[in-house]
Formats: structure tokens, sequence, C-alpha cells
């Protein structure tokens, strides 16, 4: 048994791709076209053609897919096998065969795996540095990866307190023991979601903002409260903290969406000074 599959049996991680591979039943086109404009507006380019893009946790291979419509040469990597699958099954579908799509299995804080790659002009890893039992050290090992003049796209979770030492044990019983997995779910959805729906019903339009949620990244609603109840390992960092880290590393911010003290991840897009 493997460390991965041993953390799952032990109730220290999250089965990431089992979440992901039942997403991409519900895929399709739609999704995909949300997923690249999004990608587009927060890097803000138009195409990535003659770029190297590198996805550090590819989980369902969505943004990896998006970055390889766009022109650019694609690395994915993922520690989880089930993500690295589905991340396959993308490329498959999309790209059969295709030399400038590599998928492999690799953990963001194997240092050694890393060295091998070199350097890339995009460097993407959303929502996956914080699950990965050490965001700090995973910070250090992404950030000689960005080539200088290169992008960097990050989101972390936003540290809340009191609240996300809560979430945290949730999330530590809902690995930890499975009867409490569908109660547990059905808590954050309506811890998430009450009072939208109401909102929604009072404006006559009943599950709207459920049904638009594919609106912003492509991605699912309900696979989205899952990954975030099941989420574990599970860290946190307040936007100064991502910030001042990267500034001292020659990174200058370009683009920063919070999620105003809510639930949710803080998004960051960098850009990395040429070395001096």
């Amino acid at each position: 048994m493997n460390r991965q599959a041993f953390e799952i049996l032990h109730g220290e991680r999250f089965e990431f791709g089992a979440n992901w591979t039942r997403f991409l039943s519900v895929l399709d086109e739609e999704r995909v076209n949300v997923a690249t404009t999004s990608l587009c507006e927060k890097l803000n380019a138009e195409t990535l053609a003659g770029k190297t893009f590198l996805d550090i946790g590819s989980g369902s291979g969505l943004f990896s897919l998006a970055a390889r419509m766009l022109g650019a040469r694609v690395y994915s990597f993922d520690y989880d096998p089930q993500s690295v699958a589905c991340t396959g099954e993308l490329k498959r579908r999309y790209f059969p065969g295709d030399d400038e799509w590599v998928v492999e299995q690799g953990s963001v804080l194997d240092r050694d795996y890393l060295s091998r790659m070199g350097q890339f002009d995009v460097v993407y890893s959303w929502g996956v540095l914080h699950h990965t039992g050490n965001m700090w050290e995973a910070f250090g090992n992404v950030e000689p990866l960005v080539r200088g003049g290169g992008k960097l796209f990050i989101s972390i979770y936003n540290d809340q307190g009191g609240a996300s030492r809560r979430w945290e044990m949730l999330k530590r019983l809902y690995n930890k023991n499975t009867l409490l997995r569908m109660p547990l779910t059905i808590y954050t959805l309506v811890r998430q979601w009450s009072i939208t729906f109401l909102r929604d019903t009072l404006r006559g339009r009943p599950l709207a903002s459920w049904k638009n949620y594919k609106n912003s990244r492509g991605m699912s609603a309900w696979h989205d409260a899952v990954d975030w109840i099941g989420g574990y390992p599970f860290e946190v960092a307040r936007p100064e903290e991502v910030f001042d880290y990267f500034r001292k590393r020659n990174f200058l911010l370009e683009n920063l969406k919070t999620c105003a003290g809510s639930i949710g991840c803080n998004e960051y897009v960098f850009t990395k000074g040429d070395p001096k």
C-alpha cells in the first residue's frame, strides 16, 4: 500500500480523486468553455500559445485542458492517482496522443521530482497547496518553478480564525468516520447555501444560483461542497501572509480576489521578477 492510500484508509487524507471522477460525469462543453474563459481573465491573456503551463495538483484536469486549448504546452501532475487518471481521461477525450501535454503522478513536496522539471511561464495551483500537509514548504517548492517574468496563479483557503479551526475538526471527522460523511455534507450545504436558496426563492428564482454556479469557473456546486467538507489535510492563510511571503521572494502581486472573510479561497496571481 502506498502512502496516499494509507492516509486515506486511516482518515488522514480526503479521497480527492474519487470526487473528481464523479465530476467528470457532469463535465460538458459549456463548463470547459467557462473554465477556459476564466483562465484567460485571471492571467490577463487571450492565448497561451508558445507558453509552458504547469498544473500542480491537476485534480479533474479541467484547467490543464483549458490551458492546452489556449495553446500552452502543459505539464500536469497530482499526488492522487485517481486525479491523475481524471486528467489523463480529459487528455484522451480532447488531445489523444498529444506530445504537448504530459500527465504524471507526483508530489509538490518532493523536491527531487520537482528539480527535474525546469521552469514554466505559468505555474497554476488552484486549491491544492493547503491540502499537502505542509503548505509553507509547498510555497517554497513552487517558487523556483516560475520563470523570471512568468506568472504564479494560486488559491489558498482564507484564515477565519476560530471558524477555520472548527472546520478543520469537522473535516477530520468526515475522513475518520464514513457514517458521518452524508450528515456533514448536508450540514455544509446548509451553511453554504441556505441564505442563497432563500434569497433566490424570494426573488422568484429558486435554485438560480445553484444552477448558475458553473458560470464562474465551470465547476459543480455539489462536487465543490463535497471537496470543501472532505478536503483534508487543511491549512489556511491570511491574504497578507501570502502576499508578504511572495513579495520577499521577488514576486509582484498582479491580481487578488478575496472571499471577504467567508468560507472559501483567496486567489492570487503573481508575476516573478527577473533575477537581478
